[in-house]
């Protein structure tokens, strides 16, 4: 670079900056996530974002292992992925400590992943995940369990019943349609699987000519529910759905048409819709997955999980006006009439963040009137002056700078007056 370039202020194509304000308002959402999840007894981890290439090789889509990873050989010649999922290092995780571990396990993350990808709306090349597993019951209740916790994070978050769907549908019930139709290898079912995932892309057209015109659609199986194994798992499903309306979850339905793009689903999957038509499409989803584990070797342990990403989730939050109000840095500016004051400020702010209160004192040669303009512009609601004057009186003039009043009041009140 010569002396005369100048370095890009831009961030990398497709990830984001975040000034304070943007990550206030996402780690309010991340503390809504702890909180409800926390309340159902699930405990938090984490891991490095750097994983083993074969990690997400052996079971993640093809689409995103080819096409998508950030993938390199790191010096010492290994091959190296930026993780685009958690879900392979929570198998990792439990399969290196699986006989130390207290089943079944409630875990949940909020990693950051990366695929390379177009960026466009609610896609980027980074974003920030939940990631919510259940590991240790093969029963459908495990399933219900990640269903209502889904819902109930969005509950949480200020959305109503009405503002989205929750679609289900089953992997081993669209396996049992695809063998009756007689697509009799994992392969043949993996590729019908795959082109049932395209097909909300696709015209209904463009779908029929890929279907193979020799079998009959394994959706007309389920539908009409001509194979004794398809109505068995098409029954157990809609008994799950069923138990959800009895308790009062109308927005949850069966969708034989979610598939869920990842190859290790092996019974029920889920995804949640916006139903607002400005926003109309998929927030985010999960399912079983009772094989991965166990690549690790031994005993495969039954799972079930979701992940919910912040990209779609916020436009969510933003499209029903639902986003979180960003409180202010500060509860109250302690301004000083002079420099030589600011000792005194500084001595009582710390006797007020004692009780709790935070707050932010002028270090600066501002007048007073330039520090009041500081505290509105950084949105702190409280302003007080506090010099030598206040210091031997004990009285301050607390400030509301959003209604434009003052009160004077003893300097020991003022943590009561701001609670």
């Amino acid at each position: 670079m010569s002396e005369r370039e100048t370095l890009s202020t831009e961030p990398y194509k497709g990830v984001r900056d975040f000034y304070p304000e943007d990550w206030t308002r996402l780690q309010s959402v991340f503390d809504t996530f702890r909180t409800t999840l926390q309340s159902y007894g699930y405990e938090e981890y984490n891991a490095s974002p750097l994983e083993r290439s074969e990690l997400f090789e052996n079971k993640t889509s093809e689409e995103i292992v080819n096409e998508q990873t950030y993938s390199f050989f790191d010096r010492g010649d290994r091959k190296v992925t930026l993780r685009p999922e958690m879900t392979p290092t929570f198998a990792r995780m439990v399969a290196g400590k699986r006989r130390e571990l207290v089943f079944p396990l409630r875990w949940f993350s909020i990693p950051n992943v990366f695929r390379y990808e177009r960026p466009q709306r609610g896609r980027l090349r980074e974003h920030y995940q939940l990631n919510v597993d259940l590991a240790g019951i093969s029963d459908m209740k495990a399933d219900g369990e990640m269903i209502v916790i889904a819902s109930t994070l969005l509950r949480a978050l200020g959305a109503k019943n009405t503002d989205f769907v929750v679609r289900v549908n089953s992997r081993s019930l669209l396996t049992a349609a695809c063998r009756a139709a007689g697509y009799t290898t994992d392969e043949a079912i993996r590729s019908y699987s795959h082109l049932l995932d395209r097909k909300s892309k696709m015209t209904p057209e463009e779908f029929s000519s890929a279907l193979d015109n020799n079998r009959e659609d394994p959706l007309k199986i389920i539908a009409n529910e001509s194979d004794p194994a398809v109505a068995k798992e098409k029954s157990q499903l809609v008994g799950l759905i069923d138990g959800f309306k009895a308790r009062g979850m109308t927005n949850i339905v069966f969708d034989p048409e979610i598939v869920r793009g990842f190859d290790y689903y092996t019974g029920t999957v889920f995804e949640i819709f916006d139903t607002n038509t400005e926003n109309a499409r998929s927030l985010f989803g999960g399912g079983r997955y009772d094989q991965l584990i166990a690549m690790f070797g031994g005993e495969p342990i039954p799972c079930v999980g979701f992940a919910v990403g912040d990209v779609t989730l916020l436009d969510f939050l933003s499209t029903h006006e639902y986003l979180p109000e960003i409180r202010s840095a500060a509860d109250l500016f302690i301004g000083t009439p002079a420099e030589s004051d600011i000792g005194h400020a500084q001595k009582y702010a710390e006797e007020l963040r004692t009780e709790g209160l935070r707050v932010l004192v002028n270090a600066t040669s501002k007048t007073l009137s330039d520090q009041i303009r500081e505290a509105s512009r950084r949105g702190i609601p409280s302003f007080l002056a506090f010099g030598e004057e206040e210091a031997a009186s004990g009285t301050v003039r607390l400030k509301n700078l959003a209604a434009s009043t003052e009160k004077e009041l003893p300097k020991a009140d003022v943590p009561a007056a701001l609670k």
